[in-house]
């Protein structure tokens, strides 16, 4: 679960044109933990990844389908 939400981060990070830089600055966050989170790190909890993609725009639906790509490959 956590590896989708942080590949679907990173991809709508890079889709707007964003640094990690930038995004850490709109999650008042730092450059490092934008990278942890992006690399699916044990210390990143799923809140934080799930308001990451939120603050890129990322609707109910596009969260859900991130998570439906495991739940896809479990079937």
């Amino acid at each position: 679960m956590k590896v989708n939400l942080s590949q679907a981060l990173r991809a709508r990070r890079e889709a707007r044109g964003l640094s990690q830089l930038a995004l850490a600055k709109r999650l008042q966050s730092s450059q490092s933990s934008v990278a942890k989170m992006e690399a699916a790190d044990q210390t990143v909890s799923i809140d934080l990844l799930v308001r990451g993609l939120v603050i890129l725009g990322a609707k109910p639906r596009d969260i859900a389908r991130a998570l439906g790509r495991e739940a896809g490959a479990a079937a």
